[in-house]
């Protein structure tokens, strides 16, 4: 009976591995993925835009992307995480292990809901938290109820963020920039805080920045100046926790096709997003999510805080 056993053992396992084999070989056949390249279709939206009325949507799942188990029974609170570079990074932390609490705004709730579809379609759990990241009391509750779902927290990304492109500084009205300032930088200091609760040795938080920090962009100063913001506020709060083992890095994106660009600029605008990038496209949120998954991963980047890693599409001139 038991020699019985360990040949069927074998032969499953045998099967399993021509089965991976398969899968290799077809992603290798497969090749290289085509990405829309501009001109996109010319569109726009009322903000904060959905990214189910985005045409061609948007492209997170990642097809060529295989998880190895890195973030392993791991839980992480994405802000921003129903749409766009968010989604795109909830989907692969599941494919990875981990468990996901996905923060966003009420009106985005029906693409909260397909990220929690495709996060639950790699196998793991995704807690919806809808609210603002403007207000301190919110990121409070948002840390809260993810460690009462999951029992803990490991990873927090900072990626929600508010811009609006305007001609002159004068154009500029208080509350805009006191919305882009509290949502893109003080949503940032809050849920970190926050989190600092909850975060142990070897955890991490991972901040979205932008080229516009490096750059930045004559038509968006409020948010180029936030983003400058969140690169120094990366560095600082890396020396300040690197002797608690709790790595923060930052990743700091070119054009990506996502909401927050069809909700700001005119329709003619979009059509063009990201077509002066040497690759004459804006890259998709599944280009970008990998950064992320290396930035959480201590098997990736144990020995990394404090870095800036920025993804451009070919260009080499940043700051």
């Amino acid at each position: 009976m038991a020699t019985k056993k360990k040949a069927a053992s074998k032969k499953a396992s045998k099967s399993s591995k021509k089965q991976a084999g398969k899968g290799r070989a077809q992603r290798r056949e497969i090749g290289t993925q085509k990405q829309p390249k501009a001109p996109m279709p010319a569109q726009h939206q009322e903000k904060p835009g959905l990214e189910s009325k985005v045409t061609p949507k948007p492209q997170y799942e990642a097809p060529l992307y295989q998880g190895s188990g890195k973030l392993a029974g791991k839980v992480a609170l994405i802000t921003g995480g129903d749409s766009g570079i968010g989604r795109a990074v909830a989907v692969l932390y599941a494919r990875e292990g981990a468990n996901v609490s996905v923060v966003y705004l009420p009106e985005e709730q029906e693409d909260a809901e397909e990220t929690q579809r495709a996060v639950e379609a790699e196998g793991r759990r995704a807690l919806l938290i809808p609210g603002d990241v403007k207000y301190a009391d919110f990121c409070r509750e948002a840390v809260e109820r993810t460690v009462e779902e999951f029992g803990k927290l490991n990873i927090l990304v900072n990626n929600a963020a508010f811009q609006q492109h305007q001609k002159q500084l004068e154009d500029i009205s208080e509350e805009q920039l006191d919305r882009t300032f509290r949502t893109n930088i003080y949503g940032y200091f809050y849920m970190a805080k926050a989190a600092l609760a909850y975060l142990k040795k070897g955890d991490a938080i991972v901040n979205c920045g932008s080229i516009t920090g490096l750059e930045g962009s004559k038509e968006l100063l409020d948010y180029s100046a936030t983003k400058g913001a969140i690169h120094a506020f990366t560095k600082s709060l890396a020396q300040n926790l690197v002797e608690r083992g709790i790595r923060v890095n930052c990743v700091a994106p070119g054009p990506v096709w996502t909401p927050l660009n069809v909700a700001d600029k005119e329709a003619k605008e979009v059509a063009e997003h990201g077509a002066d990038a040497p690759m004459k496209r804006p890259a998709q949120p599944e280009e970008i999510a990998p950064a992320f998954v290396f930035f959480a991963s201590e098997a990736d980047s144990s020995y990394i805080t404090g870095e800036v890693l920025a993804l451009l599409g070919g260009e080499t001139t940043a700051a």
